[in-house]
C-alpha cells in the first residue's frame, strides 16, 4: 500500500527522520519530502509547512504525485480545555475549519461545509478504530483548525464552544483534501502547550510531544 504522511514543520519531522527507517530525501515540485518502506508499505513524507494552504497543497500532492491510498498526519497541538496536559495524546475524529464561513450564502451554519451534516470533517471511522485498538486509552478529540497560532485564552474559550478540544493549522485541510479525492485520513496528536500555556510551551515540548505522536503512528503503520 502506498501511504502519505504530511509533517507540518521541521521539529516535528525530526522524529519521522530520526527513526529506524531507511529514508530517501526527495524533491518534489520544489517540495521537501521523503520516502521509506514500513511494514511492507511504501511510505511518502511531505514536510508541509504551516497553514490550511500548505497543508492541503501537501495532501493533493501526495495524492496526485505518488498515489497515495492512505493520508496520515501526526505533529503537536494545543488545548482547549484546562484539564489537558502536556503529551497528552489524541486521535483526531475531525476537525473543524474555523475561519470558514459561507452561511451568509449558503444553507449551512458558520464553519460547515455542505457536504457534511455538521461542522466537523471527519477523519477515517476504520483507521481511527485501529489506532484505539492499538492504544486502547487513547482519547478522541475534535480540532479546532485554521490559519494562526491560538495563544490567548479568549481565542481558545471560543474555539472550545465550537466543540473543539485541541487546535492547529492542519487538520481541516488533510481531513477534507483526502475526503474529496476519497482517500482515508487519519491524525495523531499530541499536546505541546496547555490551556495556559503560551509559544514559549510549544518551543520547550514540541520536539518531545512529536516523537511521542510519531511513535504511535509507527505502531499504526505496522498494523495498517
Amino acid at each position: 500500500m502506498k501511504i502519505g504522511i504530511v509533517i507540518a514543520i521541521a521539529r516535528e519531522l525530526q522524529a519521522f527522520l530520526e527513526s529506524e527507517y531507511t529514508v530517501e530525501a526527495l524533491s518534489v515540485r520544489g517540495r521537501e519530502a521523503y520516502r521509506t518502506e514500513i511494514a511492507g508499505n511504501e511510505v511518502y513524507a511531505v514536510k508541509s509547512g504551516c497553514g490550511q494552504i500548505d497543508a492541503a497543497s501537501a495532501t493533493q500532492l501526495l495524492i496526485s504525485e505518488f498515489d497515495c491510498e492512505v493520508i496520515l498526519n501526526f505533529g503537536v497541538t494545543g488545548a482547549l480545555r484546562e484539564e489537558l496536559a502536556v503529551a497528552d495524546l489524541f486521535v483526531a475524529t475531525g476537525a473543524v475549519n474555523y475561519d470558514y464561513d459561507v452561511s451568509p450564502i449558503d444553507p449551512v451554519v458558520k464553519n460547515q461545509y455542505e457536504e457534511f451534516a455538521d461542522t466537523k470533517i471527519p477523519f477515517d471511522e476504520g483507521l481511527i478504530a485501529l489506532a484505539k485498538q492499538i492504544r486502547p486509552d487513547l482519547r478522541e478529540a475534535v480540532v479546532a483548525s485554521g490559519e494562526k497560532f491560538v495563544e490567548l485564552q479568549e481565542a481558545k474559550i471560543a474555539l472550545r464552544e465550537l466543540g473543539c478540544d485541541i487546535c492547529d493549522m492542519e487538520a481541516a485541510a488533510i481531513a477534507r483534501t483526502a475526503f474529496l479525492n476519497g482517500v482515508r485520513a487519519l491524525s495523531i496528536k499530541c499536546i505541546s502547550d496547555t490551556f495556559d500555556g503560551d509559544g514559549s510551551d510549544f518551543v520547550a515540548n514540541v520536539t518531545a510531544s512529536a516523537a511521542k505522536a510519531f511513535a504511535l503512528l509507527r505502531e499504526i503503520l505496522h498494523r495498517i
